[in-house]
């Protein structure tokens, strides 16, 4: 990985990881220790010896890294240091030059790789049969301790603080005005990003809104005074939530608590690297059985690439300490409402089933989408779908 000299505070930075990188990422693959496993009992202890060690095989002898390092390429990426630490990011300008500004955010256990199917229809719809009016200057930040911007120098690193470094990013690319997008800790940090500045924040897309799922079991008084529809959907919220946070939430309690302990795993091992995040891939997306059948492998294999090669697992998990330990008198949740004009398109596989009237009364709720498919990884999943709700939103506010 190189950068160029400071130049006004932003450094350009090219990908290039060094062979000796690679070489010894070869070499861990072929001396996997591998444990045992219980037979028959497919996906419910974790991820299966049988696909892990395929899927290894493939990423050893046949995924091509240096095709997908020059494909990030494309991309004009920079580096600068904000709030003292470095921070990582893609800045891809549309031909339009009135295009809207608009700073689209990853999550965890994401990248920008997420993005790569979505950035050339955003940027130049005329080239994807769309309308030029609907064009975006897109601004591609990694989340500061993931990946390029990682690791992080010190604590604190959680949303708020995030969408404060955002809202600097901006000002340095000469942006007063702008949007936003995001899912999972994107969702989070574009939406606070809404409420902390909403002087400056045109509007901000979400395809996950945080904290607006039925969290604890609906009363009969609540539920009475919901429509019918709404009541039916509180039901499944809860049920989803409950089902998930009886088995699906290990990964973030430790992450919450010990992420250190976890970053010597998964820092020494590239197989436990995979497995820490292809079951995330394999549970969050809209498939029947393997994460292959929503996200294309060799761009799942690049996306765990970018935490391998930087040493990140540790660093990246950090944000889930920092929700749930404040610091500087920063709190992990927002305090009142945004009044930023906000979107929300409802993919039927993602974790969170939102409810209106839950999301009402911490949102600005201008635009309320419902899809048939795609999950979690919306940008992976269902790019066009994506794509397209982000225009229309947008489109609207102009």
């Amino acid at each position: 990985m190189t950068t160029s000299p400071p130049a006004d505070g932003i450094r350009p930075f090219r990908l290039d990881i060094p062979q000796r990188d690679l070489d010894d990422l070869y070499d861990r693959l072929d001396r996997t220790r591998w444990p045992d496993e219980l037979p028959g009992v497919g996906w419910a202890y974790g991820v299966p010896g049988d696909y892990l060690r395929e899927l290894v095989r493939y990423w050893r002898h046949t995924y091509d890294w240096r095709a997908a390092e020059a494909r990030l390429n494309e991309w004009p990426q920079f580096t600068t240091t904000i709030d003292g630490t470095n921070v990582h990011f893609a800045h891809v300008r549309s031909p339009e030059p009135d295009a809207t500004p608009l700073v689209v955010t990853h999550g965890w256990p994401g990248s920008i790789v997420e993005f790569l199917d979505v950035v050339g229809s955003l940027t130049d719809p005329a080239a994807y049969g769309g309308d030029p009016a609907d064009a975006f200057h897109v601004v591609l930040p990694s989340i500061p301790g993931f990946g390029l911007s990682g690791p992080t120098p010190d604590t604190g690193w959680e949303a708020g603080r995030v969408a404060d470094a955002w809202a600097e990013l901006m000002s340095r690319l000469g942006y007063e005005r702008f949007g936003a997008q995001g899912g999972d800790w994107g969702a989070a940090i574009s939406r606070e990003l809404g409420r902390a500045h909403p002087g400056r924040v045109i509007g901000v897309h979400l395809n996950l809104l945080p904290g607006a799922q039925a969290a604890t079991e609906p009363t009969g008084e609540e539920l009475a005074g919901l429509r019918v529809e709404e009541r039916e959907r509180t039901l499944t919220s809860w049920r989803r939530w409950s089902a998930w946070s009886r088995e699906g939430t290990g990964y973030a309690v430790l992450q919450s608590t010990r992420p250190q302990t976890l970053a010597y795993a998964l820092t020494d091992s590239p197989v436990g690297q995979l497995a820490w995040v292809v079951e995330k891939f394999r549970e969050w997306t809209d498939s029947e059985e393997l994460p292959e059948e929503a996200v294309d492998r060799d761009r799942l294999l690049t996306n765990v690439m970018l935490y391998w090669l930087t040493g990140t697992a540790g660093s990246s998990a950090r944000i889930y300490y920092e929700r749930a330990h404040t610091h500087d008198g920063r709190k992990a949740e927002p305090q009142e409402p945004s009044t930023a004009p906000t979107a929300l398109a409802l993919f039927p596989a993602e974790l969170q089933i939102p409810l209106r009237h839950k999301a009402d009364r911490t949102e600005n709720i201008v635009r309320w989408t419902e899809f048939d498919r795609g999950g979690h990884f919306a940008a992976m999943e269902e790019p066009e779908l994506l794509v397209e709700d982000v225009r229309a939103f947008f489109r609207q506010l102009r």
